[in-house]
């Protein structure tokens, strides 16, 4: 089944058909600017954009990063606050002219990493994190998605884990590889007493530079990077929508 997958970022808004029995790309991705203040109709319509590149008519599936239930919008933490209450299944739809499905950005990279990717037929708890502009996370059991979890957002020493351990930190605090490595494994070191997970994926952008602070990580679980890196997102959005 082809399913055209859109991934919604701070930055960008990227999309590719994907064949979901694979999740093999069948396209280059194609990629936009995310409008300035990324509010909730200027963001439809790039979404529309992404789609008529391809002269798409079919389901669509698109992650977004924001806790999302039924295709509505609950939270604001890297986004505008005028998209709580948004229901983006039907703003997006209305934008495309076809069925999409919204669900949480890093909720859709875990399902790529789960079906395709690294935590293929890996049983008991996996944790996902992505390191970007914030710190998502998603958490499977037996490969069964519990979806919509903030864990980027428990306390750290006082802050919002994602103020101190992000990849936007690491920049905005000029850290070396190294220290923000120190506070990127404290976070994860909190995580893991918490979970107890068997094994961890770490994706986003941050995941190029792995060698420069793996050494700094001590953990007790299994800890593996992401296969899929920048697609992961289309990928698992696109799966997530063939199955609705």
């Amino acid at each position: 089944m082809q399913v055209l997958g859109i991934d919604i970022g701070g930055t960008g808004i990227k999309g590719a058909l994907v064949d979901t029995e694979s999740g093999v790309l069948l396209t280059e991705r194609y990629r936009i600017l995310t409008p300035e203040g990324a509010l909730p109709q200027p963001v439809a319509s790039t979404v529309a954009l992404v789609a008529e590149q391809f002269n798409w008519q079919g389901p669509i599936g698109a992650g977004f990063p924001a806790v999302v239930r039924g295709g509505v919008v609950y939270t604001a933490a890297n986004i505008d606050s005028s998209w709580i209450g948004v229901n983006a299944d039907t703003l997006f739809s209305e934008a495309t002219h076809c069925p999409v499905h919204v669900l949480n950005d890093a909720d859709a990279a875990g399902l790529a990493e789960m079906r395709f990717g690294a935590g293929k037929d890996q049983k008991g708890v996996v944790l996902i994190v992505t390191i970007g502009t914030g710190l998502g996370t998603a958490i499977f059991t037996n490969g069964q998605l519990l979806p919509n979890t903030e864990m980027g957002h428990i306390e750290i020493d006082g802050e919002d884990a994602e103020v101190r351990a992000s990849d936007a930190a690491r920049k905005r605090d000029d850290l070396s590889w190294k220290k923000w490595g120190k506070r990127f494994n404290k976070y994860l070191m909190r995580l893991e007493a918490l979970l107890w997970p068997d094994l961890i994926i770490l994706g986003g952008g941050a995941v190029k530079n792995f060698d420069k602070f793996s050494e700094n990580l001590t953990l007790q679980a299994r800890l593996t990077t992401a296969e899929f890196m920048n697609e992961a997102g289309i990928v698992g959005a696109a799966l997530a929508a063939s199955k609705e």
